[in-house]
């Protein structure tokens, strides 16, 4: 009996002690988390083009998570090919245009994706689309919100950085597409960018920029500090709701 009595005591002290060891690791896991920097994802697309819902269906699924800013940015190279983009701009081709020449492409295409400025990929394929974002990393300044402030931290940035503020549509829109390739097909598009505006440069040193005001209060805001013409993100951050 008495060796049994030790086997059960033996075995409930280390029953405990993996409970105590437990709770001990999770304490240092909350009271220390690990820093997660929000990844970019953006979409180059036209309405007018029969390979690009796939890739905006996909954008679309990840538009809602917290750690991801994904934008829809509509071309306007299509619009002379039979239905005009009712989002498209000149603004989002040339930005488009910044990351082909800074990447070395001789041309640009949609559907195209970019991963933090920096990785670039169709994006039809959604476990592609995943594994690109799973290993997406940035480690730039820090990007704070405060009363109509944009407030960028301290940084040692290679060369003088671009902020851009970006502002979007986090509802789905439904466009009923009259003409040319995909006529007659309603499109979903979530996240599409109806403003993108130049703030300034971020030398390294501590900065704020005034907000200005958003154009329709639907509408969310961002923030991207990102090396110049079509360079790598090195921080982005979304503004609070505050309706």
């Amino acid at each position: 009996m008495a060796v049994k009595f030790n086997r059960l005591s033996t075995m409930v002290i280390c029953a405990f002690a993996l409970l105590a060891f437990t709770a001990l690791s999770h304490a240092q896991d909350v009271s220390s988390p690990q820093r997660q920097h929000l990844v970019v994802v953006e979409l180059f697309q036209s309405q007018g083009c029969s390979s690009c819902p796939p890739a905006q269906a996909n954008l679309n699924a990840i538009a809602g998570q917290q750690d991801i800013l994904a934008l829809s940015f509509s071309v306007t190279y299509w619009d002379d090919l039979g239905w005009k983009d009712t989002f498209a701009r000149d603004a989002y081709t040339q930005r488009q245009w910044d990351y082909a020449r800074f990447h070395k492409h001789s041309n640009v295409w949609t559907p195209q994706i970019y991963i933090n400025g920096h990785t670039d990929i169709v994006g039809t394929d959604r476990a592609q689309l995943n594994d690109a974002i799973a290993h997406a990393d940035n480690s730039g300044p820090s990007i704070d919100w405060d009363k109509g402030q944009l407030v960028i931290g301290a940084g040692h940035p290679a060369t003088p950085c671009d902020v851009w503020l970006v502002r979007y549509d986090p509802h789905m829109l439904n466009v009923r597409i009259g003409a040319g390739e995909n006529s007659g097909r309603t499109l979903q598009h979530r996240n599409v960018v109806r403003e993108l505006v130049h703030l300034g440069t971020w030398n390294g040193a501590p900065q704020n920029f005034a907000l200005p005001p958003s154009p329709a209060s639907v509408l969310s805001t961002a923030a991207l500090v990102q090396i110049p013409q079509g360079g790598e993100i090195l921080s982005a951050s979304k503004e609070a709701m505050s309706h």
